[in-house]
C-alpha cells in the first residue's frame, strides 16, 4: 500500500493563517451584523414612534450612515496594511469593533436619556464602520496572499464563508434567544442587548488569535519600496482602469447581496407577513446552504476562470431579480419562499464567492490592500448601505416593486464591466510564492 506524501510544512503554515484570518473575519461580521438581526428589537428602545417601518427605517438610516466610515476606515487601515503589515492592520481593526460593540450593549434607550440614545447608537455604529470597512480590503488581501496559485479562488472564498457565517451566528444567537431563553417581551426590553456584548468578547478573542498570525510573503517583498509609494493615494490612482473595475463589478454584486442578506429578514415580516421567529429561522437555514455555496463556486473558478462566474451572476441577476423578489413577496408558505430565495442565493455565490480574489488580482502588492478595499468601500457604502433604507422607503410609499427594478439595472450596469475585463485568473498580479 503506498504511503500518501504529507503536507509540507508551508502549506501547515498556510492553512493556519487562512483559517487564524477567516476566524478574524467571522468575528468582525458578526458584530457588524448583530446590529441588523437584532434592530425589529431594539429600533423602538431608541426611536419610538407607533409605525413599525419607520421604527426600521431609522435603524437602517444607523445601518447606512455607518457605511458611510466604511470608505474612512478601508483608507485608514489599507494604508497601514501596505505599509506596516497585513496582520498588524487586521489586528487594530478587531480591537476597534470590541469597543463599538460594548457601546451599544451598554447605551441607554431613548426614555431614559432621550436623544442621546440615537446619538450614541450612531457614535458606535460609526466606530464599527470604520472597522469594517478596513477588515473586507485587508482580510481579502491576506487570504489571497497566503493561498496558493492553483486553489487561491477556493481559499480566498472563504471570506465569504465567515461574512455569511457572522450573519448565520447572529441568526442562531436570535433563534436561541427567541425559541429557548427569552420571552417576546424581554427580547424587546433588554435581551437585544445580549449579542452586542457576546460580540465585544469574541472580538477579544480574535484580536489573540491575530497576534499570533504569519505575515505575507507578498508584503515582506513589498517592503523594498519606500513608504510613498507603499498604500499611498498617489500610488493607488496611478491604477485608474483597476479601480473603476473593483467599482462596476462591486456594484451590482453588493446590492443583491445585501437584498438577499441583510434585508431579507426584515423582508419576510414587513412584506411577506411571517412572524420574527420563522422570518429569522428562515434566513438561518439560507445563509447557512449560501455559505457551503461559496467553496464550490471559488473552487470552480480555479478550473474554469473568474469571469464566467460573474457573467452568469450578471445575466441571471438582470434576467430574473424581479420575478424572483416579487414572487417572494406573495409567497404563501416558508417552503415556497426558501426555495426562491435559494435560487436568488445560488444566483449571488457567482459574485460573494470570487469578488474579493478578483479584486486582489488586479492590483500590485504595494497597494492591494487599499487597492482593494477602498475603491469596493466607497461602492458598497453608497449601494450596499443604502440598500434597507431604500427598500424600506419604498415600502413606506406604496411603491416596493421600484426597488427591485433598482436592484435589476445596477446588476446589468456591473454586467457590462464583467464582458469587458480581463479574467483575473489567468492575468493575476498577486506575486508567486518561491
Amino acid at each position: 500500500m503506498s504511503v500518501q506524501p504529507q503536507p509540507s510544512q508551508n502549506e501547515h503554515r498556510r492553512i493556519r493563517a487562512i483559517l487564524g484570518g477567516s476566524i478574524g473575519n467571522l468575528v468582525e461580521w458578526y458584530d457588524w451584523y448583530a446590529y441588523s438581526a437584532f434592530a425589529i428589537y431594539f429600533s423602538a428602545a431608541f426611536f419610538p414612534a407607533a409605525d413599525q417601518t419607520v421604527q426600521l427605517l431609522n435603524s437602517a438610516g444607523v445601518f447606512a450612515l455607518g457605511f458611510l466610515m466604511r470608505p474612512l476606515g478601508s483608507w485608514i487601515f489599507g494604508t497601514m496594511a501596505d505599509r506596516l503589515g497585513r496582520k498588524k492592520s487586521m489586528t487594530a481593526s478587531v480591537l476597534l469593533m470590541s469597543f463599538g460593540s460594548l457601546l451599544i450593549c451598554f447605551t441607554p434607550t431613548y426614555n431614559s436619556i432621550g436623544l442621546a440614545a440615537p446619538v450614541l447608537l450612531l457614535l458606535a455604529r460609526l466606530l464599527q464602520g470604520l472597522s469594517v470597512g478596513g477588515e473586507y480590503g485587508v482580510s481579502a488581501t491576506y487570504l489571497s496572499e497566503m493561498a496558493n496559485a492553483k486553489n487561491r479562488g477556493f481559499y480566498s472564498s472563504f471570506q465569504y464563508v465567515t461574512l455569511i457565517g457572522g450573519q448565520l451566528i447572529a441568526l442562531g444567537i436570535q433563534l436561541l434567544l427567541q425559541k429557548m431563553i427569552l420571552s417576546e417581551t424581554q427580547l424587546q426590553e433588554w435581551g437585544w442587548r445580549i449579542p452586542f456584548f457576546i460580540g465585544a468578547v469574541l472580538s477579544l478573542v480574535a484580536l489573540r488569535l491575530r497576534s499570533l498570525l504569519d505575515e505575507t510573503r507578498a508584503f515582506q517583498a513589498s517592503a523594498e519600496y519606500n513608504p510613498s509609494q507603499r498604500g499611498s493615494m498617489k500610488a493607488l490612482l496611478g491604477h485608474p482602469r483597476e479601480v473603476l473595475t473593483v467599482v462596476g463589478l462591486t456594484l451590482g454584486g453588493t446590492l443583491a447581496f445585501y437584498t438577499y442578506t441583510t434585508y431579507m429578514q426584515k423582508f419576510l415580516v414587513n412584506t411577506v407577513g411571517m412572524t420574527k421567529g420563522d422570518a429569522t429561522l428562515l434566513s438561518f437555514i439560507s445563509l447557512l446552504a449560501f455559505a457551503l455555496l461559496q467553496p464550490v463556486f471559488g473552487a470552480l473558478s480555479d478550473r474554469i476562470g473568474r469571469k464566467p462566474l460573474l457573467i452568469g451572476f450578471g445575466v441571471a441577476g438582470t434576467l430574473f431579480t424581479v420575478p424572483l423578489l416579487t414572487g417572494l413577496s406573495r409567497a404563501t408558505s416558508q417552503l415556497e419562499a426558501f426555495c426562491m430565495l435559494m435560487i436568488a442565493l445560488v444566483i449571488v455565490s457567482g459574485y460573494t464567492s470570487i469578488n474579493a480574489v478578483v479584486k486582489a488580482e488586479l492590483f500590485p502588492a504595494r497597494i492591494r490592500a487599499l487597492g482593494v478595499g477602498l475603491p469596493y468601500a466607497l461602492t458598497v457604502a453608497i449601494f450596499g448601505g443604502s440598500a434597507e433604507y431604500l427598500a424600506l422607503y419604498f415600502k413606506h410609499a406604496g411603491n416596493e416593486h421600484y426597488f427591485f427594478w433598482y436592484i435589476t439595472a445596477c446588476i446589468f450596469i456591473s454586467l457590462l464591466v464583467y464582458l469587458n475585463m480581463a479574467d483575473t485568473r489567468r492575468h493575476t498580479r498577486i506575486e508567486t510564492e518561491d
